[in-house]
């Protein structure tokens, strides 16, 4: 071989050796993350120098001289606080605190920076240790077996500083990931300690606890709270919660352990009472997730019932040296306890009944829901017709009609929700025009028969109009803006802000995917749900409700969806649509098809990615409405939002407005408003009525308890006040 061939066959050999790549990727990650890597390096010296890499710590003769626990403290070697955290009782448990330290300050140093994680791992790591001596010494004196125990107890390592670590990062994380992270550490930390009790749990504990708090106090960038964010959200949190639950049952029946409770086997408890508690445990779960609100009520009676049982028998274990029977009545008790503070801060997202009362008449949910949406084929409605149908809703079915009727002469339907003893009925009403004089003389009859006050809500023109004629006063509450869709084109100056929106996504590789969205691959689901839940998490306030649908009213059937999915694959923005059927006298039972369709959910990701997303969307799918012969789109109108002002409303609904301008700076109301304009549409008012102005303090409590129906004291008293100096601010 010649020497060209030889320098030509070097210089085209391989790039690095794996090993050489590897040293390169942990030289990386030593530079970006060096409180991480110190704390590893050190981990690892200890581990070869004491060799506690491949022999137990325990046993070795310079054991108590860094181990720390009350012995170490009481002998006045307060050093080993500082000494301890650096060593691993067992081979095994070296090992893993290595990969902890790796994964969880790592991920906490990439979240919080290295400063502040430094801070936080070492305050939890002498908080929880120091907090732990706190417990454990005071309940030693009173008699407290299990802190007898630990009292004698030396330990090492730092796992504690780890879970501060991760419990400070959570409040870093968006919505849905957050609250997921924090419950998944809860879950670790509070059965461990409950079913286990060692000191190692005690300390966990406490650092958890307090540095959840540090963390939201402190490092929480567009969210605060520690409460689920969205009804779906606190469903699958409650379910959740309720299959952990059962989870912990059958483990403490097989096997049983010595917690700070007593031990946990219950042997008053059989195979088949802990199968069937399991089995209780499993259906609750499943009505919670899918929002029942007597499923709600059976677990929030028992979990208060077991919660009450559970105190009582902690006092006697602490005070009277009381044997527990078991973790049924005790680990399981606190459990429940924390079941039930979720269920009662999210009683608002379980609203769905398995049986409505309907005129007076006891009959299945489905089958009433089903009977709406034929009334609304059969008879067509208004923009906002179709909301009538999302859960929790109330009818009042027209005289001899109901799920059953076969009169299709004289049907009709009016959804309502009942707050305050307001009776606010959504919509127009569902019947054929020349009954629907007949089926809003029978709503109020009825309204009135059970002392509630009658009001309509978001109705058009023409129900206005109805309900002025007998004496009824309307005020407009906001304004429905239509896009009419046979000669649409987009050509001209006045559309150019649409056609750059579409260009822009075109050039960038953007697909418009329209269709059901319970029929898109999971994949595309999750990122919607994924983007919705963080919008909702940026919010102050809980998820709205009432007008504003979600992700979960998107999976209906009935509605369409719009999505623009990048050239990667990710979802960058969604839109649903509700249909508005065209009905009729003309049309026959089985109704007349969709005359158009009313924009509800809007989401788009953070990010300049989704950078005019929303006006690609709505263009497109005006284009295809169009195509199919749909004769407008409503842009909705953004509750109570309108351009102007006029005396009557300064007058009339004084609170009304005041609640709108609170809630503009969490929803946006009338920047949505404003956005809408762009696409020039025409607009049509969207009234109020109500029988006399004495009834418009008691409607607008209603009204916002509607749109808020899970809201906190605190929050709508924050809510108060932003309006409060919204108004200010505007009078300046």
């Amino acid at each position: 071989m010649s020497t060209d061939q030889i320098a030509e066959t070097t210089d085209g050999s391989e790039g690095p050796s794996p090993l050489a790549r590897a040293a390169g990727a942990v030289a990386l990650a030593a530079r970006r993350l060096p409180v991480t890597a110190a704390v590893v390096a050190a981990l690892l010296v200890t581990g070869v120098v004491f060799e506690t890499l491949w022999r137990s710590a325990h046993s070795a003769p310079w054991f108590d001289g860094v181990a720390y626990g009350v012995p170490a403290l009481e002998g006045g070697r307060w050093w080993t606080v500082i000494a301890g955290p650096w060593f691993g009782l067992t081979p095994l448990q070296h090992i893993s605190l290595l990969i902890l330290v790796a994964v969880g300050i790592g991920v906490g140093e990439w979240r919080l920076g290295s400063a502040r994680t430094a801070l936080v791992a070492i305050g939890g790591q002498l908080i929880g240790v120091l907090g732990a001596f706190a417990v454990v010494v005071p309940g030693n004196a009173v008699g407290w077996e299990w802190a007898t125990e630990l009292s004698v107890v030396l330990d090492v390592g730092c796992s504690t500083a780890v879970i501060a670590v991760l419990a400070a990062t959570t409040a870093t994380l968006v919505s849905p990931w957050r609250l997921r992270a924090r419950a998944a550490l809860y879950g670790y930390v509070i059965v461990s300690f409950l079913f286990l009790g060692r000191l190692a749990d005690l300390t966990h504990l406490i650092a958890f606890a307090v540095f959840l708090l540090v963390g939201e106090r402190l490092f929480s960038l567009t969210e605060r709270g520690l409460r689920p964010r969205t009804r779906r959200e606190t469903r699958l949190v409650a379910s959740a919660g309720m299959w952990f639950l059962a989870a912990v049952h059958v483990v403490v029946y097989f096997l049983p352990a010595d917690g700070p409770l007593g031990p946990t086997e219950a042997d008053d408890v059989s195979l088949w009472g802990m199968l069937l508690s399991v089995l209780v445990a499993a259906v609750t779960a499943e009505l919670l997730r899918r929002g029942y609100r007597a499923a709600w009520l059976v677990a929030l009676v028992y979990a208060l019932l077991t919660a009450v049982a559970t105190l009582v028998v902690t006092v006697l274990v602490v005070a009277a040296d009381f044997q527990s029977l078991g973790a049924v009545t005790a680990g399981t008790g606190l459990l429940w306890a924390g079941e039930a503070v979720l269920l009662m801060t999210g009683r608002g997202a379980f609203g769905v009944r398995v049986w409505k009362r309907i005129t007076g008449a006891g009959v299945h949910s489905e089958e009433v829901i089903d009977r709406v949406r034929d009334l609304i084929r059969r008879h067509g409605g208004s923009t906002m017709s179709w909301m009538i149908t999302w859960q929790p809703m109330n009818y009042y079915f027209a005289p001899g009609d109901g799920p059953d009727a076969t009169d299709v002469e004289n049907d009709g339907v009016v959804g309502y929700r009942l707050h305050f003893g307001t009776m606010i009925a959504l919509a127009d009403p569902i019947a054929a025009p020349g009954n629907r004089d007949r089926l809003l003389t029978g709503f109020v009859e009825f309204a009135e028969a059970n002392a509630a006050v009658p009001c309509l809500f978001s109705v058009s023109g023409e129900t206005a109009d109805r309900m002025r004629a007998r004496g009824w006063r309307s005020l407009q509450i906001a304004e429905d803006t239509l896009m009419d869709l046979p000669d649409l084109a987009f050509g001209g100056k006045k559309w150019q802000k649409i056609r750059s929106a579409m260009n822009k996504a075109e050039k960038s590789g953007t697909t418009y995917v329209s269709g059901l969205l319970r029929e898109q691959p999971p994949g595309l689901l999750a990122q919607v749900r994924e983007i919705s839940e963080q919008w909702v998490g940026d919010k102050e306030l809980p998820e709205m409700g009432f007008t504003l649908g979600t992700v979960e009213e998107a999976l209906d059937g009935d509605v369409r969806i719009a999505l623009a999915v990048d050239a990667e694959g990710v979802v960058q923005a969604a839109l649903s649509w509700l249909p508005v059927y065209r009905g009729g006298a003309d049309v026959g039972v089985g109704g007349g098809g969709v005359r158009g369709w009313t924009l509800d959910v809007m989401r788009k990701r953070n990010g300049p990615g989704a950078n005019n997303m929303i006006e690609f969307l709505i263009a497109r799918s005006a284009m295809e409405f169009r195509d199919e012969g749909a004769d407008h789109v409503s842009l909705s109108g953004a509750p109570l939002a309108r351009s102007g002002d006029d005396d009557e409303v300064a007058t009339l609904d004084r609170g009304l407005d005041l609640l709108g301008q609170a809630l503009e700076p969490y929803y946006g109301f009338r920047s949505l408003h404003q956005f809408k304009s762009k696409f020039n549409p025409r607009i049509e008012p969207v009234y109020l009525c109500f029988r006399d102005e004495a009834d418009l303090p008691r409607i607008g409590v209603a009204i916002g308890r509607a749109y808020l129906p899970g809201a906190t004291t605190r929050q709508l008293a924050a809510l108060a006040r932003s309006g409060r100096g919204d108004t200010v601010a505007a009078a300046g």
